[in-house]
């Protein structure tokens, strides 16, 4: 008796086998829409980057003009030579080109070096070209200002010249300036041949002087002709020697004194003219009613012939003086005392 098939179980295990993948698919799915969902954050920032980086690739290429100032240096300006003249020490210049390469340009490394060798006396004139400039390919130098430099070459030659010196004022009154010096009285001037060629002295710059009644000493600068042109040394000591003023001035009708006597007298003339010389402030300090006088000391009654004297100051001479003498009469009476 044939064993009887149990149908039913086969047909279990065949429904159970589709139905797994399809419990598989539906978990990946569920899982990759958890991990969108779990990192969306992410996702944004990465957007993010993308675009800016589109946005900078894209805009880097667009081309813009930018300036830049550049250094400019003169070389090789022969032994002996000079430049006169105010010359530029930068440049600026105007580069054409895509922004991402013109952020990259550094000024310095664009530095103008002008060439002097071989100038000479007079100008020398230099045409600046785009091309001396080492831009980035793709970038174009489409300005240059100044697009030319003009220099002022001269010959640099030494001169030893006097110095000048400059007082300003005048010392006080009854004084004057007998003498000035200066330390050292030669100096060397350094420059170019035709700011010294006409060039016999060098002035100080004024030292005042205006009220002094004794000697000054100080150090003054010295004015240079040009501003091209050095000077050695650049200052000296200024010496002012300060006298009284010694006049000649006349005194009329000097009252004549009568010394060393008791008795009476008569004088004929009783006074007299003087012409002195000494410092003018010591003329004026003299005190005319005391100073001319004669000396009676022994004369007994009778008549006379004296010559005045004068009671002068140190450093005041007579010049003049009329009369010399007086006629002097003494009498026998004693001269009338004065309470």
């Amino acid at each position: 008796m044939a064993t009887p098939i149990k149908i039913s179980s086969l047909q279990s295990l065949d429904d159970r086998n589709p139905a797994r993948p399809a419990k598989r698919r539906a978990s990946f799915v569920s899982r990759v829409a958890t991990f969108l969902e779990r990192n969306i954050g992410l996702r944004l920032i990465s957007v993010g980057l993308a675009i800016a980086l589109w946005i900078f690739v894209n805009a880097g290429q667009h081309t813009a003009p930018e300036t830049f100032v550049v250094p400019v240096t003169y070389r090789d300006l022969p032994p002996g030579f000079i430049l006169t003249n105010q010359h530029p020490e930068t440049i600026r210049i105007q580069v054409t080109g895509p922004r991402t390469l013109l952020s990259i340009i550094d000024p310095a490394h664009l530095t103008l070096r002008l060439d002097l060798t071989g100038v000479g006396i007079g100008q020398a004139s230099f045409k600046i070209s785009p091309d001396v400039f080492p831009v980035p390919r793709h970038t174009e130098v489409t300005s240059i200002v100044p697009s030319q430099i003009v220099l002022d070459v001269d010959k640099n030659i030494t001169r030893e010249v006097p110095v000048h010196l400059i007082v300003s004022g005048d010392a006080a009154d009854g004084y004057r300036i007998a003498a000035t010096e200066v330390t050292p009285a030669r100096i060397v001037l350094r420059g170019p041949s035709r700011a010294l060629a006409h060039v016999d002295l060098v002035d100080t710059e004024p030292v005042a002087a205006a009220g002094i009644t004794g000697d000054l000493s100080r150090n003054v600068d010295l004015m240079a002709p040009s501003s091209t042109v050095r000077l050695e040394p650049d200052e000296v000591t200024a010496k002012i020697t300060v006298a009284e003023v010694v006049a000649d001035k006349e005194f009329r009708q000097v009252p004549i004194n009568v010394r060393d006597t008791d008795l009476s007298y008569r004088m004929d003339p009783r006074r007299v003219n003087l012409v002195v010389r000494g410092p003018s402030l010591t003329l004026a300090k003299i005190d005319w009613k005391t100073a001319a006088y004669i000396e009676a000391a022994g004369f007994g009654p009778g008549a006379y012939n004296v010559a005045v004297q004068l009671n002068l100051p140190d450093g005041v001479a007579l010049v003049r003086q009329s009369p010399e003498k007086v006629r002097v009469k003494m009498y026998q009476e004693a001269q009338a005392r004065k309470d």
